[in-house]
């Protein structure tokens, strides 16, 4: 391992009495998921409750046990108390959820909804998104009490938000913010996927706008997380060397993204990206990469089945985030990371039904074989 010209400073997780163990703040929309069909021709469809901020902490809490709880807002009609009854089984804590009043017809408000389908050989998966005007997109600054939320009743280990709420509006930016401050007041430690997403950012200015948004956002982060698209569209940070289609992946050229991002951001204490190579949409090549104390940390690609890819980003940030709030080894968390995120990826839904019986069999490098 080679050390940079930028010192890293070590990442510090208070063992002082908190009532969550991460807190998440983001949208929660309904996925409806029409299986092994398409959107467009589908007759039928099942219902998951998903959203990138989300995904983590309900992984945090049902695969590792840890208390986690969301903050978000719904809009009250039958759709927000089904996404409510889908979080419910999800464990995590919903009292800081703001229920906003519905208009009749979601002229003014309403709940997000997230059609996907998950993909099959040469075909990819694809989704489509409806969630304008969400009651979670118009939060503004001030609508959540940080102080008594973060305060010494309360208070979290971690907060973890993310690109896409970020991308909402001008508003859940600036909301995004305010509670990093507040968090980063009491000694919480704040994590941060990039999570790009051009749909939402292609009508509020592209990537000059997800640029100016997230770059002010990141001086505020401690724990990073993305993949090369989104440290490129996201910051401006290129992963030199690499072909568009990403059929290879030079780990060098990803020790020297890593590094430049640190450069940049002095007060990141751990920077991590996913590595994933789409042979077709059901075999992927999955690792991960992160540099922590200015060391490299690499777990090289495997092979993996994919069945549902959508959330195997958010299941790996949660793995990681677990090992980070355990104590464990950094390397030991990436891996554990890479091993949610391979588990989640074999399930429907955007969310992990993984036990942490099985993460540690994958991390100890377990077989297939049924067991019973």
């Amino acid at each position: 391992m080679e050390s940079s010209l930028h010192t890293m400073n070590p990442l510090v997780i208070t063992d002082a009495p908190r009532r969550w163990d991460c807190l998440s703040l983001g949208e929660v929309m309904l996925r409806l998921d029409p299986g092994d069909a398409r959107i467009h021709t589908a007759r039928q469809f099942q219902v998951w409750e998903g959203g990138g901020e989300y995904n983590v902490a309900r992984g945090l809490r049902r695969c590792f046990g840890l208390r986690t709880a969301i903050a978000t807002a719904l809009a009250d009609n039958p759709i927000g108390r089904l996404v409510e009854d889908l979080m419910l089984q999800g464990g995590v804590d919903l009292s800081l959820l703001k229920w906003v009043k519905y208009d009749g017809v979601g002229r003014e408000v309403r709940n997000g909804l997230n059609f996907t389908e998950r993909g099959f050989g040469v075909r990819a998966a694809a989704g489509c998104s409806d969630r304008g005007h969400t009651a979670v997109s118009q939060l503004a600054p001030g609508e959540f009490d940080w102080t008594t939320i973060f305060g010494p009743e309360n208070g979290t280990k971690a907060l973890h938000t993310g690109g896409i709420f970020a991308a909402l509006s001008a508003s859940t930016a600036q909301v995004a913010a305010e509670a990093m401050d507040a968090a980063r007041a009491t000694g919480a430690i704040v994590s941060y996927d990039l999570n790009y997403r051009d749909s939402l950012w292609k009508s509020i200015g592209g990537k000059p706008k997800a640029q100016q948004v997230n770059r002010d956002l990141v001086r505020k982060v401690d724990v990073l997380l993305g993949n090369e698209e989104d440290f490129s569209a996201m910051l401006g940070v290129e992963l030199k060397g690499v072909a568009e289609d990403f059929a290879e992946l030079p780990i060098a050229a990803y020790e020297d993204m890593l590094r430049e991002v640190a450069a940049l951001y002095p007060n990141l204490k751990l920077i991590a990206s996913t590595l994933r190579t789409a042979t077709t949409a059901s075999r992927n090549a999955w690792g991960a990469i992160a540099l922590y104390e200015d060391q490299i940390v690499h777990v090289p690609q495997r092979e993996i089945d994919i069945y549902d890819r959508v959330g195997g980003g958010d299941s790996f940030a949660s793995g990681l985030l677990y090992g980070l709030l355990t104590g464990k080894p950094v390397d030991w968390a990436l891996r554990c990371g890479i091993a949610h995120g391979a588990l989640a990826m074999t399930t429907p839904g955007d969310t992990s039904t993984a036990t942490l019986a099985e993460v540690e069999r994958q991390i100890k490098g377990g077989s297939a074989r049924i067991a019973r």
